[in-house]
């Protein structure tokens, strides 16, 4: 059946849209992104904006009618961190709702975790062993662990690559003194979460996904997206100190015209490359290996294994359950 997952980040709406059956590996058919930077767009009182919240739902109701159009049977709607933390989240869950007639829900930062560790451990299987899983959002880092489908340790930081150039730079490039504070800064924020990753052991595999991992990647020599997913790409500490020295002399206009960086994540992409480095010190990480599988990924998966075979979900085409009891429902 053909599905389609819209993810509500802080930085883009992006559609995805795949042929997929339980016990298929899902097929990507189409994807198109939306540039809202809807994170930039939360007032100082700490709500999303009237012009915020009109361009979401304009981004939805186009993503709906390209789902439409695509043949889309369902579309599971996510949002995560930036409308996640706005005070008037209810609200602007609403207008999207009445307006598009889309249920946006929201994920929490362990879920995301979560089900980007599903997405991994998929991709990867079994004989991967025990997975540390990073992915730098553009509001959060997530870091998942476990040997299972299920991680034993899940963990949501507010230190994405968007908020760590909002909070922290007033700069474009960077100053230098603001890099060297933001790293000391980082390596704090840090240091509980490693504690915890510290407690579950060595890890067999450690893995780091979505954009601006594979950025980073990139810029380091990694093959480029055109040579597919199957190519084994990875990101070094050196490599990673290496790059930093480099891009964070440059601006954001500089940024935007290297290969394998966005002109919506430019602006970001130093921002995000702390928060690596900060996070493989802390967790003493020599190397990370890429996964193209993320998120949306995980979602999708999850979908999977709730049908009964048929086109439906063991639980009426409505839920997704997790372990601890709660539900995340979608409806297209």
């Amino acid at each position: 059946m053909r599905l389609g997952v819209l993810d509500v980040g802080s930085n883009t709406v992006h559609l995805l849209v795949v042929d997929a059956h339980r016990g298929a590996h899902p097929l990507p058919m189409h994807s198109e992104k939306t540039v809202l930077r809807l994170a930039e767009q939360i007032t100082g009182n700490g709500e999303l904006s009237k012009s915020g919240a009109d361009d979401l739902v304009r981004a939805v109701a186009s993503a709906k009618a390209a789902a439409a159009r695509l043949g889309c049977r369902e579309v599971m709607a996510f949002a995560t961190s930036a409308v996640r933390e706005a005070k008037n989240s209810a609200k602007v869950l609403r207008k999207v709702t009445e307006e598009t007639g889309v249920d946006l829900q929201v994920l929490s930062g362990v879920d995301e975790a979560r089900l980007t560790f599903l997405a991994v451990r998929r991709w990867f299987g079994w004989s991967a062993g025990k997975l540390l899983v990073l992915d730098i959002g553009g509001g959060s880092l997530e870091v998942a662990m476990g040997m299972d489908e299920e991680p034993e340790l899940a963990e949501s930081l507010p230190l994405g690559a968007g908020r760590t150039t909002r909070t922290r730079f007033k700069h474009d490039p960077p100053s230098r003194s603001e890099l060297i504070a933001t790293s000391a800064w980082l390596e704090e924020q840090l240091a509980g979460l490693a504690k915890k990753v510290a407690k579950q052991g060595l890890p067999d595999r450690v893995v780091a996904t979505s954009k601006t991992f594979r950025s980073l990647a990139r810029l380091t020599g990694a093959a480029p997206s055109a040579e597919g997913p199957r190519v084994r790409r990875t990101l070094t500490d050196t490599a990673l100190r290496q790059l930093i020295a480099f891009i964070s002399r440059m601006t954001a206009a500089d940024l935007a015209q290297l290969e394998g960086v966005s002109a919506s994540r430019a602006h970001q992409l130093v921002g995000g490359a702390l928060v690596a480095q900060a996070a493989m010190r802390a967790l003493s990480l020599q190397e990370l290996e890429i996964c193209p599988w993320a998120l949306r990924e995980g979602v999708i998966l999850r979908r999977l294994d709730h049908s009964n075979g048929a086109e439906d979900t063991a639980l009426g085409g409505r839920g997704l359950d997790f372990d601890d009891g709660r539900q995340a429902r979608w409806k297209g």
